[in-house]
């Protein structure tokens, strides 16, 4: 149980410890999820550092440059948008979410907090919460309990409801609830691709579309399209 996955030529102890579950590896690996938010925008660093020094390759972070960046950005961009107007104006109603989210009503119309709401929901969030809630969780999950399908949809399921949990004590039920739909998605995308740009792309243009709305004070108006 200690042991970790095999590692490349020139590997050492302390890379073996860091990919094990033994002390070194848990403790390392529950460092990495409390520590890497704690730093966001900055954080994915934290990720990148644990692969570095774990001598674990970043293509099991899904670190894989896509067939096409093009089709990555406007696809993304475009599935990105239009999940998050699903969700609004179809998905959350139904589930009883209020129109109106009232965690950030401080951004509607707030124009000199707009540009760093929009860097941290797409850098810190895009990118971090993606790199560490599908790249990183993902592949301390499959080297515990390896890629089977049943595994695969355990740990997809898993993770995203704990991506749900770690948004209830800030953005409530709802927020916690459109978390978890966000990571289920993103999740099944990732398990299938093997890459994260895709999800990368799709997880900023979401957040910036839910950035938008509240800012424009769209967001009733689009929550009350069909109910």
């Amino acid at each position: 149980m200690n042991r970790g996955p095999a590692g490349p030529a020139g590997d050492d102890a302390l890379a073996a410890r860091l990919r094990g579950f033994g002390p070194v590896g848990i403790l390392t690996s529950l460092g990495v999820l409390v520590l890497t938010p704690i730093l966001q925008p900055v954080g994915a660093v934290v990720p990148l550092l644990w692969a570095w020094r774990s001598r674990t390759p970043w293509r099991e972070l899904g670190l894989v440059r896509p067939r096409s960046w093009l089709a990555t950005l406007g696809l993304g961009v475009l599935s990105g948008i239009a999940f998050k107007l699903l969700l609004k104006s179809v998905v959350m109603p139904l589930l009883g979410a209020p129109a109106v989210n009232p965690r950030f009503q401080q951004l509607q119309g707030n124009s000199a907090a707009l540009p760093g709401m929009l860097f941290l929901v797409i850098v810190g969030a895009g990118i971090g919460e993606e790199l560490l809630y599908r790249g990183f969780l993902f592949a301390r999950l499959r080297a515990l309990v390896g890629r089977s399908v049943r595994a695969m949809l355990g740990i997809v399921g898993g993770s995203a409801l704990y991506f749900g949990l770690i948004h209830l004590p800030e953005q409530g039920l709802a927020g916690a609830e459109q978390a978890a739909l966000m990571a289920l998605t993103v999740g099944a995308i990732y398990w299938r691709s093997g890459q994260l740009a895709f999800p990368m792309v799709l997880h900023a243009a979401f957040n910036t579309t839910a950035v938008l709305l509240i800012y424009l004070g769209l967001e009733a108006q689009v929550a009350h399209w069909f109910f």
